[in-house]
């Protein structure tokens, strides 16, 4: 299927990566680094130490983190297949993106009023927050092959992820200055000022998704309701499924992604609670650690970019997860901050690439004669959530039953073991390529 008719294919594709500009702050300040800090000040204590009662049960504070994680990313899981299949069938991907969007922005905000007394409410507005980031994401990554050609790909997610990268190392900067001199804004503290830096995350990622609000195409392919939105779509998903489920390729890369990303994910949602709990890091060294992974982050969805276009998406992947092994196995043995510091380094290299080339290798996977791009990339974006539920809840659950989180960090490796594994049986076939070089110049 050709691409739908745009009147100014740039601005569109500039506009599309603008809504990592927007995200990406969520998952920098929210889930890696300042309230996953801030999480674990306000829930220690000096009678219970790590221990918090959560609706009346006693549970470890980073344990309940991961499970939160994990039980949010589940119910999204859930959802977003049936979604995507309304949203394909009746042409609202952008009416489904900003619902979940402003879901997502205003339970950041809610998390202002958190101060450790509420845990509850705090932990469902964590929750609220990634179901609303992590919802957003299955369609906007449903417009890549509506608004570039398919050797565009690679480099325009790599444009996105990078973009990412820099918005939200903009304003993780403007926290950390607003936590470390809070006199400087009128505010009394270090925990006020990272509440406020959850209300400015919620309004940044609110503002700056207007940007492709406005841009992107509302109905590209002038698909119209014409029965019940919500039964044809769960047709519409079926019929996808059963379409995914009988392509060879696609299993392979989808089991791929899902091992690879356990160790991905789990990573980077917990890589800041790792190294405060097994090294005592405190707040503003983990926060180093982050930038660190951010600033290399931007090179290294470039560089991975490049590498694809010389060696071709499977090998660039393979490289990139044998990478993630030593990571994993190195972190067992990290003892000091510089060798955190270092490890931080390697993470970043390979972070933003694995990112940014599985979403463009996905795509182009997907056949080029379809428009049911969000349900198809509603099995990719399910696949990630599922990944990230296991992934988390297998690093919280191995902590708890080891009592350490180096135990966790050296099973992740097997995780991306069992990937590599699928990923070399991957072969990317070039009759994508080739069918949609016609079709764009026919």
């Amino acid at each position: 299927m050709a691409l739908p008719k745009l009147n100014n294919k740039k601005k569109i594709q500039r506009a599309w990566t603008m809504y990592d500009w927007a995200n990406s702050v969520y998952s920098l300040v929210i889930t890696s680094t300042i309230f996953p800090v801030y999480f674990n000040g306000v829930t220690k204590s000096d009678e219970f130490g790590y221990t918090v009662k959560f609706f009346g049960f006693d549970i470890v504070n980073t344990v309940l983190y991961s499970y939160s994680i994990s039980f949010s990313f589940l119910i999204i899981a859930f959802l977003s297949p049936l979604l995507s299949g309304m949203a394909d069938y009746g042409g609202k991907k952008l009416l489904f993106m900003k619902i979940f969007t402003y879901m997502g922005s205003l339970a950041c905000v809610g998390l202002f009023f958190f101060d450790g007394d509420n845990l509850e409410y705090g932990v469902i507005c964590a929750m609220l927050a990634s179901i609303g980031y992590a919802g957003s994401i299955v369609f906007y990554n449903a417009y890549l092959p509506e608004i570039a050609n398919i050797e565009e790909y690679d480099f325009l997610s790599a444009r996105g992820f990078s973009l990412g990268y820099i918005g939200s190392v903009i304003l993780l900067v403007v926290n950390l200055f607003m936590i470390q001199s809070p006199e400087f804004f009128g505010i009394s503290d270090g925990g006020q000022a990272a509440r406020w830096s959850f209300l400015i995350t919620g309004l940044w990622w609110a503002g700056f998704a207007q940007i492709p609000f406005h841009f992107l195409p509302k109905n590209p392919y002038n698909r119209k309701v014409q029965k019940s939105l919500f039964s044809k779509g769960y047709h519409e998903i079926r019929r996808v499924f059963k379409e995914v489920r009988e392509t060879t390729v696609m299993n392979r890369f989808l089991a791929a992604f899902l091992f690879y990303s356990m160790g991905v994910q789990t990573v980077m949602y917990l890589a800041a609670s790792f190294g405060d709990k097994e090294l005592g890091l405190p707040g503003d060294k983990l926060i180093v650690t982050i930038l660190i992974i951010q600033f290399v982050a931007i090179g290294g969805s470039f560089l991975f970019a490049y590498v694809s276009k010389l060696f071709g998406n499977k090998n660039s992947l393979v490289i990139m997860v044998f990478i993630w092994v030593f990571i994993c196995v190195a972190a067992y043995f990290v003892i000091s901050e510089y060798q955190f510091y270092a490890l931080a380094f390697v993470v970043g290299m390979v972070m933003g690439g694995i990112q940014s080339l599985s979403r463009s290798t996905y795509a182009k996977l997907i056949p080029p004669d379809t428009i049911d791009h969000a349900s198809y990339f509603s099995f990719f974006d399910v696949t990630e959530k599922i990944a990230i539920v296991l992934g988390t809840f297998s690093y919280g659950l191995i902590e708890q039953l080891s009592g350490s989180m180096r135990n966790s960090s050296l099973a992740l490796a097997l995780f991306f073991f069992v990937g590599l594994g699928f990923l070399i049986l991957v072969k990317i076939p070039k009759r994508n390529l080739e069918m949609s070089s016609k079709v764009e110049h026919a």
